[in-house]
């Protein structure tokens, strides 16, 4: 198995650009997510490391090959995508070992890399079975073991399970989690879901716009953001960000009890910050009545408390135990200053 490295690597379509300079090194059995929101450019990235699309400059290295302009076959890579594209009148063991069969792979070969892979993904009741007597994540197994027998040197999955229903989607996750540790390849997974990102991923890559907004360790990037945007996407529900005055070295915002003083120093010539606070570093104060409570989601040993100010400003608190908020009351609330984050209001730059 071998690593990525992208250096400089453009898209252009005509005089569109879509993907900006991108330098990214992808480690040897590395778990490498791409996220961001739609139209960002993960499946773009992605299909110019199959070579499904075309890199207008820059370089990219699988291993020590620059395969920049090889032929997709060439490459070592195998995708999975969102769609199973399964041959419907094949059963299960002739899908997962067609790929090898074009390529006039000897049928013993065959056979004894299907039966492997089926007994990764534990497919081998199934293996007699046509595509429209499995389950969507059934098959979704089968476009995965496919991948797996021709043995490739990286794995690349472009959103594989958008098309599952919410349970499907989680047992898929921990499926694919357990064959990324069973099988140590290098592996690229691109998702609009941060959910999937946090829970998967090694190392994740936060794209908007064509560009790279961070990269890091899950939590590293729900701890440490560089900026509003990366503090905004990762985490579910996402971080409340509030934008105050400065006065006196302190916040001041309609939502705050009173002023607040962040640890984080703030800068002298800045006269407004957007402060950013996750969910489940707030507490409610009863006491209080400076916002209302719209909303009371209970989802069983968690809830989620929607509040507003009379301004319009959203806010949302994580609570648990069994006290609920009741919709329509009056609330406060109160942020531990060694939890809060600031960002520039202009640039959404974090001030660390």
């Amino acid at each position: 198995m071998t690593g990525v490295t992208l250096e400089g690597a453009i898209k252009r379509y005509g005089e569109t650009q879509v993907i900006h300079g991108i330098d990214l090194t992808i480690e040897d059995g590395e778990f490498c997510v791409f996220v961001g929101p739609s139209g960002c450019g993960k499946s773009t990235l992605l299909r110019m490391i199959a070579g499904l699309e075309e890199t207008s400059e820059g370089t990219i290295n699988i291993g020590t090959r620059d395969v920049t302009h090889m032929d997709p076959a060439k490459r070592g890579v195998a995708m999975v995508f969102q769609t199973y594209a399964l041959y419907p009148h094949m059963s299960v063991a002739e899908n997962m070992g067609f790929g090898l069969r074009m390529n006039g792979v000897p049928k013993p070969e065959i056979e004894k890399k299907v039966k492997t892979a089926s007994a990764i993904l534990k497919l081998d009741p199934y293996l007699d079975r046509k595509p429209k007597a499995l389950s969507g994540g059934q098959r979704q197994r089968v476009a995965i073991g496919r991948a797996i027998v021709r043995g490739p040197e990286v794995f690349l999955f472009d959103e594989p399970l958008s098309n599952l229903d919410a349970e499907l989607r989680v047992d898929m996750r921990v499926e694919i989690a357990r064959l990324h540790q069973e099988i140590g390849a290098t592996m690229i997974y691109v998702t609009h879901d941060q959910v999937e990102a946090m829970t998967m991923a090694d190392k994740i890559v936060v794209l908007r716009d064509g560009r790279i907004e961070q990269v890091g360790a899950p939590l590293d990037l729900y701890r440490d953001p560089d900026n509003r945007f990366v503090a905004g996407f990762i985490g579910s529900p996402s971080m409340n960000f509030l934008d105050c005055t400065v006065k006196d070295g302190a916040l001041h915002h309609p939502a705050l009890a009173g002023p607040l003083v962040p640890d984080t120093p703030i800068p002298d010539n800045l006269s407004e910050i957007t402060l950013g606070i996750r969910p489940e570093h707030i507490t409610l104060d009863p006491a209080g009545d400076q916002l209302n409570i719209d909303l009371t989601e209970a989802l069983g040993g968690v809830s989620y408390c929607y509040l507003s100010t009379p301004k319009g400003d959203k806010i949302i608190v994580e609570e648990r135990g069994d006290e609920r908020s009741k919709q329509g009351n009056k609330t406060a609330i109160n942020i531990p200053t060694k939890r809060t984050y600031l960002f520039n209001k202009n640039t959404g730059k974090r001030i660390k």
